[in-house]
């Protein structure tokens, strides 16, 4: 007996078959790190585009919403902003996006909305990392003993905010200004968990945080 057709046909389900996609799959599944790192620039090329540059580095606190900023942040040589990165407003959030620090799966409709020109997966959670986000151009994989050091120093899982401050401060930027900023004291743009609802110490960041203002000068909050 022949076997039933299918109203569609594999290759439009699962459009790519690629040996390329194939193997990521298979990497990210079986958590083998060496291959998504192979598709990674290295970090200190990373930090390279970093030197001599004013960055902004765009939290989602709500409170951001509230202010005025989104010129200055504009005016920046690089705006960096996380996750899915809600934009209600120019006046208070700017417009432009250049780097994407990611740690959930982009959207189709986000992706399209932010266009970032290049996209830093920094969570430990290889399996969320998408095929489109791991082939795009510039990408960039924190490595897994980064995250684990900042892990340690705040005893409890760093946001990606933290991450990317930590990563940016290695660099020889000449300056990282942070805006929605407040260490979930507003809560967050992007959902309505409350500090109780996720992993992260958000006292031990703002300690963090002010420690690293008072020793590097680089490293300004706008509040």
């Amino acid at each position: 007996m022949m076997p039933p057709r299918l109203p569609f046909s594999l290759s439009a389900l699962v459009p790519d078959l690629s040996p390329a996609r194939l193997g990521f799959a298979a990497a990210r599944l079986a958590r083998a790190e060496a291959p998504l790192a192979n598709l990674s620039v290295p970090q200190p090329d990373l930090l390279a585009d970093l030197a001599g540059r004013h960055v902004a580095l765009i939290g989602n606190a709500r409170a951001l919403a509230q202010g005025r900023h989104g010129a200055a942040i504009d005016a920046a040589d690089l705006v960096i902003r996380i996750n899915r990165a809600p934009l209600p407003d120019p006046a208070s959030h700017g417009t432009r996006t250049d780097w994407l620090a990611l740690a959930v799966r982009l959207s189709d409709a986000d992706r399209a909305r932010l266009s970032p020109r290049r996209i830093l997966w920094m969570s430990p959670k290889r399996k969320r990392l998408d095929w489109d986000s791991a082939r795009s151009p510039g990408f960039y994989l924190h490595p897994l003993e980064d995250v684990r050091a900042l892990r340690d120093r705040l005893a409890a899982p760093p946001t990606t905010g933290a991450m990317m401050i930590d990563l940016a401060l290695r660099s020889d930027l000449a300056s990282l200004t942070l805006y929605g900023f407040d260490f979930f004291a507003s809560l967050s743009l992007s959902g309505r968990r409350a500090a109780g609802d996720v992993p992260h110490d958000f006292a031990a960041e703002a300690a963090w945080v002010g420690d690293l203002r008072r020793n590097d000068p680089r490293l300004s909050l706008t509040t």
